[in-house]
């Protein structure tokens, strides 16, 4: 179960950034599936593709987040439907579906992204 499970750890990825959303379930969940638009509350890390830093960890804060998927950046709203509570999901995420072009103001922008996500529960 989700809430059992530990901060993940990721594998240094192999080759160059993919230019598409890449999905790979790493334990397919039993509960709820999430739909397009849905509220999802999640347990996520993120690191950049090329570097292999974190920039960003719910897991750090000690803390879910609850969001609504129309808010998030392109590649989650596409990467979590389909998803289903209680599974853990590794999204490589290209820039195009993630904060855009370099230079486009978010110090993220210009790079892939590669996510774990946790989904704890949907609404």
């Amino acid at each position: 179960m989700s809430a059992d499970r530990t901060k993940p750890e990721f594998d240094a990825p192999q080759g160059p950034a993919p230019s598409e959303l890449v999905i790979e379930d790493i334990n397919v969940g039993e509960g709820a599936e999430a739909q397009p638009g849905a509220t999802v509350t999640v347990h996520y890390a993120g690191v950049e593709y090329d570097t292999g830093e974190e920039f960003d960890a719910s897991w750090n804060r000690g803390e879910t987040l609850q969001f609504p998927l129309r808010g998030l950046i392109q590649g989650w709203q596409d990467g979590i439907p389909g998803m289903k509570t209680g599974g853990r999901r590794k999204l490589t995420v290209p820039p195009h579906l993630a904060y855009g072009p370099a230079g486009s103001g978010h110090f993220l922008s210009g790079k892939t992204l590669i996510f774990i996500i946790d989904l704890i529960d949907v609404a």
